[in-house]
């Protein structure tokens, strides 16, 4: 039996009485509140994680690899699963019970801005490695402390120059809220999934889920671009 494609769909009027394409959009807008929050909370972890591996301290060193291999290899729908049904079980209480009530948006906030810091940790780290030495024994010479010298001088010539691995995190971040459908979000893939059973138009569900996650990207590279040109540094920026 031939499929028929049928692009009205997306103006039927669904069981929740919403028009399909308006789920749609109410799903891109979960993806981008859970991939800008995940994002706020990977870039804060995966910075300290990636400063603390640049330190002369071997405890600090070793802890901070230990937190990257731990995050950084254990799949992203493992970790979705642990984060939303097992963490609560270790707690007692009213402090269990609150977590278990904890909206599934939260949780998948949570972990994926663990997940992403482990690989910007790695960005970090690379990034400041990057710098010439003279740098940080410049700044220490002026008189800055360590911190001072990491906040004033080489995280932010680091930043810049970590752009463009940064925006490819970015951008694997958008595409792994996929994976909080799995726990209940309705994010775009939850809402393509239940168009797709409510209509049986996998296709067409699934062609408009993808475009929407095009145009997002689009959008994000485009920004990006325009960062880089604006912050890029003489023999250190590289392009995509």
């Amino acid at each position: 039996m031939k499929y028929e494609i049928n692009w009205s769909v997306l103006w039927q009027e669904s069981p929740y009485g919403e028009l399909y394409y308006q789920l749609l959009l109410n799903g891109l807008g979960w993806t981008i509140f859970i991939a800008l929050f995940a994002w706020i909370l990977a870039f804060a972890l995966g910075s300290f994680i990636g400063v603390m591996r640049t330190t002369d301290s071997k405890f600090w060193q070793i802890f901070g690899q230990g937190y990257v291999e731990v995050f950084r290899n254990i799949p992203l729908l493992v970790q979705i699963f642990l984060w939303y049904f097992v963490i609560p079980e270790f707690f007692w209480g009213s402090a269990s019970t609150w977590l278990k009530q904890l909206s599934p948006v939260y949780t998948s906030i949570i972990c994926l801005g663990f997940f992403t810091s482990a690989r910007i940790a790695e960005q970090v780290k690379a990034g400041i490695e990057a710098l010439p030495r003279g740098q940080r024994m410049a700044s220490l010479a002026l008189g800055l402390t360590s911190r001072q010298s990491y906040r004033y001088v080489l995280l932010p010539t680091a930043y810049r120059i970590m752009l463009p691995p940064l925006t490819s995190e970015f951008l694997s971040l958008v595409k792994n809220t996929s994976v909080c459908f799995t726990i209940g979000v309705m994010e775009l893939m939850g809402q393509t999934n239940s168009m797709s059973e409510f209509t049986f138009k996998t296709f067409e569900a699934l062609t408009a889920a993808t475009t929407l996650y095009l145009l997002i990207n689009l959008v994000v590279v485009l920004i990006a671009r325009f960062l880089e040109r604006k912050t890029s540094i003489p023999g250190f920026m590289t392009s995509h």
